[in-house]
């Protein structure tokens, strides 16, 4: 008899091995009849063998598949119209932070009195001003960090800061600011004690930015606490009699003295949307 070899499937189980088996073995039975009995047995053999276990590719979660979406180049398109007509002073660009130190300035009922009575005097010379969303005094320009920056930045800033130590300032000055580009006007409040104590303080975080050669703060700055703006250069609306009637109505004003008087406790640093606090001793 001559011996012929079944092509066999693999198979993972043992199960498989012996079915197998069983079928070479009646395969086998049927090879001494005729050549269509032959050919009969071998297509029935051929038949009972287990067939392959076919395999099914299984969708990929979503989850996989977006698990790497934020490395992906972002494409952002600055839309003025978004930020009330205000533009961005560099462009934007993926892990860099625009980042600034200063000294937050803690608002009361009475400031914001003071405030919308200022606003509304404005509004009488044909200006409409937005008031700004936080208040304080700058102590450097915006600049740029990268992210693997930040915390060395942060570190340098508080070691710095360490022996500064508390103190207070006066910003009753009505005063009219433009930024560099003349595209935003700001009303603003100048200060007119503590100008001493700021520089000192801006002369240390000067040396901060030094040693990321990153710019420095304004030569001859004027210190203020910005209270409003508008898009646009409008200096010569709220400059002149506009101005010096602010300036009057801010003498006026009940207890001007005790609330524009400001306990400086504390500096910030904002980077992106995070900020870091440093307490004065």
């Amino acid at each position: 008899m001559n011996s012929q070899v079944l092509v066999g499937y693999s198979s993972s189980s043992s199960e498989d091995e012996t079915n197998t088996a069983e079928v070479l073995g009646r395969y086998e039975k049927v090879q001494g009849k005729n050549s269509s009995g032959r050919e009969i047995g071998k297509a029935k053999a051929l038949h009972d063998v287990p067939q392959p276990r076919s395999q099914v590719c299984l969708p990929v979660p979503d989850s996989v598949l977006n698990m790497f979406q934020d490395s992906k180049e972002e494409h952002h398109c600055d839309d003025s119209a978004r930020h009330g007509g205000r533009m961005r002073n560099f462009p934007h660009e993926r892990g860099n932070w625009a980042t600034y130190v200063y000294m937050p300035y803690e608002t009361s009922e009475e400031f914001f009195d003071l405030l919308d009575l200022l606003l509304t005097h404005t509004r009488t010379y044909g200006l409409s001003l937005v008031r700004m969303e936080e208040f304080h005094i700058s102590l450097s320009q915006t600049v740029v960090l990268r992210h693997h920056w930040i915390n060395p930045f942060v570190q340098s800033l508080r070691d710095r800061l360490l022996s500064v130590h508390r103190f207070f300032c006066v910003v009753d000055e009505v005063k009219v600011y433009t930024n560099q580009e003349k595209t935003r006007t700001f009303l603003g409040l100048a200060v007119s004690s503590g100008h001493m104590q700021i520089l000192q303080l801006i002369s240390e975080v000067d040396r901060v930015l030094e040693e990321f050669n990153l710019q420095t703060f304004y030569k001859n700055p004027s210190f203020h606490i910005s209270l409003a703006w508008c898009i646009g250069d409008l200096s010569d609306k709220l400059n002149g009699r506009c101005l010096q009637d602010l300036q009057e109505m801010v003498n006026r004003f009940e207890d001007a003295s005790v609330l524009l008087r400001c306990p400086m406790q504390q500096i910030c640093c904002k980077a992106g949307n995070k900020i870091y606090s440093f307490p004065l001793r």
